[in-house]
């Protein structure tokens, strides 16, 4: 039970720390991610292309779904559920509570230092695929755009809004957002491996169009609103100094991580921590 406890006052002071506005410095900005005018130039680009891709290669795109070879559809129906965000989402809760059970003193100052280190960055890397796909699976909802598969019904604008049924929830995709929101979190902490990260994202998103899931302009939607939903959180995490920290010039940088031989020692010392209790 003083294990329980333990962990759970873990959990609760991390959850705490990373929504709370206590550990935002008075008269700190929002991050710049760009100039106000960027961002809107940015925004009607966004919303010329997806309109553009919606009237003119939507339903082109469907067509020739339709012609392609079974065995080749197969191949890609394996490939697009790795944009399911359960890939994400439960090893990462798995390791959050297993360092909320494992994080007492015993550990040592530096050694607690280190798992809350590794611990933010956890939690980032969850927030920022969580928050776009929760938002993406209600505004789908809402929006009610059916499904590529029930082209001969309305074709790619069929729109039923406030319909509370998966077969009219293609507008954003949401393994798309996961992806895309994968994509930037992982690369905004480690950007030597960014650029895999992101093929995988894109072999994603074009996959749901391949099995039928999705038109190119639900994907294309979905991208944006993954790297931007990522993007809020990372400056989120900035603002409290969690993993990441606010430049002189508004810019973000992701802070320094522990060191692989300070992780090492962490992992020595947990399994006497936990018979020390």
């Amino acid at each position: 039970m003083a294990t329980l406890r333990r962990a759970a006052v873990n959990f609760l002071t991390w959850a705490w720390t990373m929504i709370s506005f206590r550990r935002i410095r008075p008269g700190q900005r929002w991050p710049l991610t760009a100039r106000p005018s960027w961002l809107l130039l940015g925004a009607v680009l966004a919303v010329a292309l997806m309109a553009v891709t919606m009237l003119e290669v939507d339903g082109h795109a469907i067509m020739e779904q339709r012609l392609l070879a079974p065995w080749f559809v197969e191949m890609f129906a394996g490939i697009t559920d790795v944009g399911q965000s359960g890939w994400v989402l439960v090893p990462l809760s798995v390791a959050i509570l297993v360092a909320a059970v494992v994080s007492s003193p015993s550990l040592g100052r530096i050694g607690q230092l280190v798992l809350a280190s590794l611990v933010a960055r956890a939690g980032f890397l969850f927030m920022a695929v969580a928050v776009p796909g929760i938002v993406v699976t209600v505004v789908k909802r809402f929006i009610g755009r059916a499904r590529p598969y029930l082209f001969e019904s309305g074709g790619p604008f069929d729109f039923q809004p406030f319909r509370w049924d998966p077969n009219y929830a293609s507008l954003p995709s949401g393994h798309t957002t996961t992806a895309f929101a994968t994509a930037f979190a992982i690369g905004a902490l480690y950007p030597r491996i960014r650029w895999p990260i992101w093929i995988v994202a894109c072999v994603v998103g074009v996959s749901r169009i391949i099995v039928s899931a999705h038109y190119p302009s639900d994907v294309l939607a979905a991208a944006v609103v993954g790297v931007l939903g990522a993007i809020a959180v990372r400056n989120w995490f900035a603002m409290r100094r969690l993993a990441f920290h606010v430049t002189t010039d508004r810019g973000v940088e992701a802070l320094p991580g522990p060191s692989w031989a300070r992780v090492k020692q962490l992992l020595r010392r947990i399994p006497s921590s936990l018979v020390r209790g």
